[in-house]
């Protein structure tokens, strides 16, 4: 019984033999054959061999049965290919009487995903013998029933099928009866009984045949039923139906109790003899007999059960009609029932075999999923259109009731990680029905995209003199893929600056991109560090980007002033020697000193710490030049001494003293000093007379036209696209021009000059330095020339990143065509 409910379960899916649609191409049918009854371990094929996989393939590939079904009645030799049978199969509890036994078996390949439906046909052998239900059969006939009437026999019944099935009746000789075999639209045979001769009840009054059921097999088999003839007197008219053949159409699922057809049996006898009693044939009574009633005394037949399409198409009943008569007579007529299929039945959807995630960088046409489709209805119900989610990139490609899903575009993680696939299968019937199905696919990452920095250049500032190891700055990455394809680390392009491996400046953490400080900077020797930097993922293969790192050293007042004139020496201190009648606003000497700081570290202010005489001499704040007050007086002394300090306007600022002594005399002869003469024992420049010329020029003119163009500067690059900056750990909390530096260069790369703005000293001015190229020679400048030509591209750079700290000084590079 078992095996009877999986087969009905499984025959609506086996219509006819086709070819398999599968994966995107067409693979042809396998088919098998494999007698009924045989024993477990029979070879059935070698399917291996037939799809064209040798020994190796069946390993590497994974060939496997694929249902349950297969797995239980076959079992596959993975050394060999053979495909056998597990178990005996009963041919007849499988399929019935059912002319064809066909048992779909599933293979599948999983690498790469294919689906092979092969066929065996189950062959029947003349296991079964032909019976009767009822061993023995009553026939009551009136002696004067004419000859030529027909009397219908039980049909034998054998559960084989085909020549093994009932093919031929016989019965035992009579020279009264004769038997006739009507086959009937189904193919059956249907045995009648002909009265060949008019009976005589006192002659005979019994007549007993044997009806023999033979089967068309070798060896063949038989059955038989035994028949009694009882000769009736008298009643020698039969009722009689309108007609023998009965044909109706019913739709399926007809309500039960629904009329189906009313019988009108007529009896030309009168009385008893022809009152009409209704009954079905023994042989009806087992299928159609569950499904129909019918009314024994008003020949109306009703529908009692659930009438089925899918179950079975047609029925016939076999209906007698028997008068009340002495001897009984009786009528007989066929009822044809055809049932007409109504859509009540929805597609069915089966997953045969479906990926949980799937790589993004899968082909197009890639197969991810097989399903099975089927509908249980016929004609256009039974037709099936399947419609996916719009907008995926996923189709399906049918064969038959197979389907494969398949990718149709190119899958992204990054933009879609998961599609949800809302499958319809629809039939065509009216009104139409449908199956939904929710698929889910998860798109698995590949490291398909490289870490991006988030700016092409990173700026970072800090302070000369810095503590070892503080922060510099924080390198930002990012990377779209996932997992290890996201993780980060960063690197340093191993370089050597100044003849020192760049790893002895600056330490990248590998983990999360920190920038810190290896040594103390110094601003006098080195003023700006190009690092490239690099961030490469963990994937395979490992993809990376790189940047450049831009560090500038700021300066610190770290430098006292370098008195350049008057020369100290080891030896006696030079006397200013000044002619008696010099006036008033006379020029005795100029105090010339530079700063190797820069910026307001390199501005220099002149005073006059100490004097002899304070109403005799004035120092100019900014030139240093010393002039007289006033006339000398008769009564003044020939000798003074003249205390200069010399401050720059760091914070805290630095100082240095010089010493002045001024002889008055009555004549002075020409020694305008050479240029030899401010030469020390630390060998200072030869050209030194030409530089203190220019630094004169420059810091006067400075003192007057900075205040006023740079103020301008300030006011105009307030619309100045501005950039953060980064520092290091520096404690300037003095300047407070609210502007970004912006750098400008010499046609050679060369950093012209820089500029500090500040609201505090002096207020709402900003200052800046510059040299000319007369001084780039010399080790005295206020701002060292930079030799940096890549610092164009960042200027020119609106991606260019700096990032911001603790410190409200700005440093502003303003471009300048010349310094004065």
């Amino acid at each position: 019984m078992d095996l009877k409910k999986k087969w009905n379960a499984w025959k609506w899916q086996v219509f006819y033999v086709f070819s398999l649609g599968y994966l995107g191409r067409v693979c042809a049918q396998l088919h098998y054959t494999i007698v009924e009854e045989s024993e477990p371990g029979t070879i059935v094929g070698n399917v291996a061999r037939d799809l064209g996989l040798n020994a190796e393939q069946i390993f590497d590939r994974r060939l496997r049965l694929g249902s349950e079904e297969s797995r239980r009645y076959f079992i596959l030799n993975l050394e060999t290919g053979d495909l056998l049978l597990n178990e005996k199969i009963d041919r007849e509890s499988l399929c019935g009487l059912s002319s064809s036994c066909l048992l779909p078996v599933e293979l599948i390949i999983e690498k790469p995903l294919e689906l092979f439906r092969l066929f065996i046909e189950v062959l029947d052998i003349n296991d079964n013998s032909p019976h009767f239900i009822n061993n023995e059969r009553l026939i009551k006939i009136a002696e004067l029933a004419a000859p030529g009437l027909r009397f219908p026999l039980e049909n034998a019944i054998d559960l084989d099928v085909g020549t093994n099935a009932v093919s031929s009746y016989e019965m035992s000789p009579s020279q009264y009866f004769s038997l006739n075999v009507k086959k009937l639209k189904d193919g059956k045979l249907f045995p009648e009984l002909v009265l060949e001769n008019a009976l005589d009840r006192e002659e005979i009054a019994e007549h007993h045949l044997i009806l023999s059921a033979l089967d068309g097999g070798h060896p063949e088999r038989s059955g038989t039923t035994k028949i009694t003839v009882h000769v009736l007197d008298n009643n020698d008219n039969p009722p009689t139906f309108d007609q023998p053949v009965y044909k109706i159409s019913v739709i399926e699922n007809i309500m039960p109790g629904t009329l189906l057809i009313k019988l009108n049996a007529t009896d030309l006898d009168g009385g008893p003899n022809g009152d009409i009693e209704y009954s079905l044939e023994d042989h009806s009574l087992n299928s159609a007999g569950k499904l129909f009633k019918l009314d024994p005394h008003s020949g109306e037949i009703h529908v009692q059960g659930h009438i089925d399409f899918e179950e079975s198409s047609f029925y016939e009943l076999y209906v007698r009609a028997r008068d009340k008569g002495v001897p009984v007579m009786e009528g007989h007529c066929v009822i044809q029932v055809e049932i007409e299929d109504s859509n009540d039945n929805p597609p069915e959807v089966y997953v045969t075999s479906l990926e949980n995630s799937i790589p993004e960088n899968t082909p197009i046409g890639t197969v991810v999923g097989l399903f099975n489709i089927i509908d249980r209805d016929s004609g256009k119900n039974g037709e099936v259109q399947v419609e996916i989610s719009p907008g995926i990139p996923f189709k399906f490609k049918s064969f038959e009731n197979h389907y494969s899903l398949i990718t149709d575009g190119v899958l992204d993680r990054e933009i879609k990680p998961q599609y949800t696939i809302y499958l319809v299968a629809t039939d065509l019937g009216l009104p139409p029905m449908n199956t939904k199905r929710t698929i889910v696919l998860n798109i698995s990452d590949v490291n398909d995209n490289p870490p991006i920095f988030s700016h092409h250049y990173f700026n970072a500032y800090i302070y000369e003199n810095n503590v070892p190891g503080i922060l510099l700055c924080t390198l930002f990455a990012t990377d779209a893929d996932e997992g290890e394809n996201s993780q980060l680390r960063f690197s340093v392009s191993e370089t050597y600056i100044a003849g020192s491996p760049i790893s002895s400046y600056i330490y990248v953490s590998e983990s999360n991109g920190k920038v810190y400080a290896q040594r103390s900077f110094n601003y006098e020797h080195i003023q700006l560090l190009e690092v490239k930097v690099f961030v490469e993922d963990q994937g395979s293969p490992k993809l990376k980007s790189n940047a450049t790192l831009y560090i500038f050293i700021l300066d610190q007042n770290d430098n006292y002033p370098k008195i350049l004139y008057p020369v100290l020496t080891r030896e006696a201190i030079e006397h200013q020697r000044i002619p008696r009648p010099a006036s008033a606003g006379y020029l005795i000497t100029k105090i010339t000193a530079v700063d190797a700081d820069s910026g307001y570290n390199a501005w220099l202010s002149y005073s006059i710490l100490d004097s002899s005489d304070p109403s005799m001499f004035k120092i100019a704040a900014h030139t240093g030049e010393i002039r007289m007050m006033r006339r000398l007086l008769e009564s003044d002394e020939s000798l003074y001494t003249i205390l200069v300090l010399v401050k720059d306007n760091g914070n805290p600022a630095l100082s240095s003293t010089a010493t002045i002594y001024v002889s008055f005399e009555e004549v002075i002869h020409d020694e305008t000093p050479k240029s030899q003469d401010y030469q020390t024992a630390h060998n200072e420049p030869s050209d030194i007379t030409l530089y203190l010329i220019i630094s004169l020029a420059a810091v006067s003119t400075v003192a007057i036209i900075t205040f006023i163009v740079l103020t301008i500067r300030c006011i105009r690059t307030n619309n100045d696209q501005s950039s953060s900056t980064c520092f290091g750990g520096s404690e300037v909390n003095d300047l407070q021009c609210p502007h970004q530096p912006t750098l400008h260069l010499n046609s050679d790369g060369t950093l012209k000059y820089m500029e500090v703005k500040t609201l505090t000293r002096p207020t709402n001015q900003c200052y800046s330095t510059c040299i000319s190229p007369a001084l780039e020679r010399t080790d005295f400048t206020f701002l060292r020339p930079l030799d940096f030509p890549q610092l164009k591209d960042i200027l020119n750079d609106e991606e260019s990143f700096s990032i911001n700290s603790d410190f409200s000084d700005v440093i502003q590079v303003r471009s300048i065509d010349h310094c004065v």
